[in-house]
């Protein structure tokens, strides 16, 4: 029986699953896991508490989003500074803190950029990003793109910290498919040329 082939913007959401699972591990020296279930939504939001969201162009184009609860985003933080070597009585206490909040933009950078290279090494094509913007927020806000107002592709994937704090990826993708071409076997330009001689 064949395999049955994802979609590409379910694709892009199981290497930017991968990317976070590396990321923060790698950062924080703690275990995360994400539920093995990729859900459609209608639109990408920012949400409660905290959320931080950058725009991808080039030869894809989209929005990332991430969303903690106040309780991920202060573990993320607090744990990563304590791998760092960090000392607990100078860490921040609050998911408002500024030292959070700057904290988790960057980590969103990170991962932004490890998806990408990801997309790079698997299908040749590349994107950049814009700094990434992080925000302690109190109510929803929707998020659209240009290039994503005619039928946006919109996906979220869920995670848990070490702790079971849950946070979020909200994934927008424009309308496009990637196809990857039949590798051409290697040819001999002569035995070519020969034939019209």
């Amino acid at each position: 029986m064949a395999e049955k082939r994802l979609s590409t913007v379910n694709l892009v959401a199981k290497l930017a699953c991968e990317a976070v699972k590396e990321v923060v591990e790698g950062t924080t020296g703690s275990q995360i896991r994400y539920a093995p279930t990729i859900q459609r939504i209608p639109m990408v939001s920012l949400k409660p508490e905290l959320g931080a969201f950058v725009e991808f162009t080039g030869d894809y184009s989209g929005l990332f989003c991430m969303n903690f609860s106040g309780a991920a985003a202060l573990e993320i933080y607090r744990r990563a500074m304590q791998f760092m070597g960090l000392p607990e009585e100078e860490l921040a206490r609050e998911y408002t803190s500024d030292e959070v909040i700057n904290f988790l933009g960057e980590t969103v950078n990170q991962i932004i950029g490890a998806m990408r290279r990801k997309i790079e090494a698997q299908f040749g094509l590349t994107a950049r990003n814009s700094q990434p913007r992080a925000i302690a927020i109190n109510q929803t806000i929707t998020l659209l793109l240009n290039t994503m107002i005619d039928r946006p592709q919109c996906r979220r994937l869920s995670f848990r910290t070490q702790e079971n704090a849950p946070f979020y990826v909200e994934l927008g993708l424009e309308q496009t498919e990637f196809i990857p071409l039949e590798t051409p076997e290697e040819t001999d330009v002569e035995d070519i040329l020969s034939q019209f001689s």
